[in-house]
């Protein structure tokens, strides 16, 4: 029904295509002066003085190979598995601080108990943990900040 159209093959280039090479050809024999010139403008005759763009010391936040850990305060209950978390020595399930150290999880009720959370993970305490606002040389000056 539908026959096909052939196209003649000829050896021969079209003129477009001749004109497009010749093009190209002049292209890369020629480089033009102001080309060389520009180059050379580009090129810095010395390097640029390094400038120390970093923040100050007193403004710059400790990354987390620098901390011995990180803790953040959870008022609510937690609930892991359908169970609800409670403390080991006194069955307090609220009001805790939770710990990130040497990528384990602590739970530490308000009266000072500590236990392991094998459930939890650092990737979940990243998740919920919000920035830090303080940083504390010690373990103790972290509680009296949190209040505990």
């Amino acid at each position: 029904m539908f026959e096909r159209i052939r196209r003649r093959h000829t050896a021969e280039p079209s003129e477009t295509q001749r004109r497009h090479d010749e093009m190209w050809a002049r292209l890369d024999s020629q480089v033009p002066p102001e080309a060389e010139q520009t180059r050379a403008e580009l090129q810095p005759a010395e390097p640029a003085p390094v400038v120390d763009d970093f923040l100050p010391p007193e403004l710059r936040v400790p990354s987390h190979d620098q901390l011995d850990g990180r803790m953040m305060p959870w008022k609510q209950p937690i609930t892991l598995d359908d169970e609800m978390v409670a403390c080991a020595e006194c069955g307090a399930y609220r009001d805790w601080l939770i710990l990130s150290t040497r990528n384990q999880i602590w739970l530490r009720c308000r009266t000072g108990h500590q236990q392991h959370e094998t459930r939890l993970d650092t990737a979940w305490y990243n998740r919920h943990a919000g920035p830090a606002d303080a940083t504390h040389a010690t373990f103790e000056d972290c509680l009296r900040h949190l209040g505990h």
